[in-house]
C-alpha cells in the first residue's frame, strides 16, 4: 500500500499546485491513499467548503486541519456533515467534527487516519496526544483489523513532534509532521518500522515567509506590525512524502519526501523505491 500525505496548504498559490498535481501523483505514483493538510487553505486561514470540495473532487480521500482550522466561521457546519474532514482528534469532544477517520481501499483494506494537536504554544491546545492514542490504539491494531494507521501531528516544536514518533513507533504506520511550512530533511523510519518526518513542508510559494508576503517581516524587525498577514501569490511547490506499507504489518517498508513544482523541474523522491 502506498500513501501520500500533502503538506499545509497555503494560499491560493497553494491550492493551484495541489489540484494541478494531485490526479496524476495518483496516477504515476500509484498512490493508494492521499491526504492533503488544509489549515491554510482558504487565504491563508482555515477552509471553506467550497475549497474543501475541489479537494476531495480532485483526488483527496481526508483532508486535516489544525489551529486555524475554525478561522472560517461557515466550517462548523460542514465539520459536522463531512466525516472527510478532519480537525484535530484530541479537542474536547463538544468541538464540532471528528478527528479520525476508517477508510476502505480497494481490496477491502482499512486505513485509520488519525489528526492531532500539538500541546506547546498551540492557541488551541488539545488534550494531552500521547494519552490520547494510547486510549485509540487500544481499540485498533495493525495487521488485525486495520492495515495501516497514518497520524497527522499538527504541533509547534521540534521536540514534541519527535517524542511522539518515537512514543508510537511500531504501532502506527506513518507520523507525519506539519504545521511550521518548512520541510525538514528527516525523512526516515524509525527503529520499530513506523516512518516519520518532524515537517513534511507547506504547499505554496516558498519565494516568501512561510507562505506569507515578506512585509511580515516588520513584525520581527520592529517587534510589532500593523500590516495583516496575507499568502503570496506566484509559483508554488508541492511538498510531501510518499510511504510505502507492509499490508500484513502496517509498518513502513519506504519513506520519501516528494516535491514538485516550482523551483523542482520535475517530481523527486528523495530515496528511489
Amino acid at each position: 500500500m502506498r500513501l501520500l500525505v500533502c503538506g499545509d496548504v497555503v494560499g491560493r498559490s497553494g491550492r493551484e499546485v495541489v489540484l494541478q498535481h494531485l490526479p496524476n501523483l495518483r496516477e504515476s505514483l500509484s498512490i493508494d491513499v492521499m491526504v492533503v493538510n488544509v489549515d491554510n487553505a482558504a487565504h491563508g486561514f482555515g477552509l471553506t467548503e467550497e475549497i474543501a470540495r475541489q479537494f476531495l473532487e480532485n483526488g483527496a480521500q481526508v483532508l486535516t486541519g489544525g489551529n486555524h482550522l475554525f478561522d472560517q466561521k461557515e466550517i462548523i457546519g460542514f465539520l459536522e456533515k463531512e466525516k472527510r474532514v478532519l480537525r484535530p482528534a484530541n479537542m474536547p469532544t463538544k468541538v464540532p467534527g471528528r478527528g479520525t477517520l476508517e477508510i476502505l481501499v480497494p481490496g477491502n483494506r482499512k486505513v485509520l487516519v488519525v489528526h492531532l494537536l500539538g500541546q506547546v504554544n498551540m492557541p488551541l491546545i488539545g488534550d494531552n496526544p500521547f494519552y490520547y492514542m494510547d486510549e485509540l490504539l487500544s481499540r485498533y491494531q495493525m495487521g488485525n483489523n486495520v492495515q495501516a494507521i497514518i497520524v497527522d501531528f499538527h504541533a509547534e516544536v521540534t521536540s514534541e513532534k519527535n517524542a511522539l514518533g518515537h512514543y508510537l513507533d511500531g504501532r502506527v504506520s506513518a507520523v507525519v509532521g506539519t504545521h511550521t511550512h518548512i520541510p525538514t530533511a528527516d525523512e526516515r523510519i524509525l527503529e520499530h518500522g513506523t516512518a516519520f518526518q518532524t515537517d513534511i513542508g507547506m504547499c505554496g510559494c516558498y519565494d516568501s515567509v512561510i507562505g506569507m508576503q515578506k512585509t511580515i517581516m516588520e513584525k520581527f524587525v520592529r517587534g510589532f506590525s500593523h500590516q495583516r498577514m496575507s499568502p503570496v501569490m506566484g509559483k508554488a511547490t508541492l511538498s510531501g512524502i510518499v510511504v510505502d506499507i507492509d499490508e500484513s504489518t502496517g509498518l513502513a517498508k519506504n519513506v520519501s519526501a516528494l516535491r514538485t513544482g516550482w523551483s523542482f523541474p520535475k517530481t523527486q523522491l528523495v530515496n528511489s523505491f
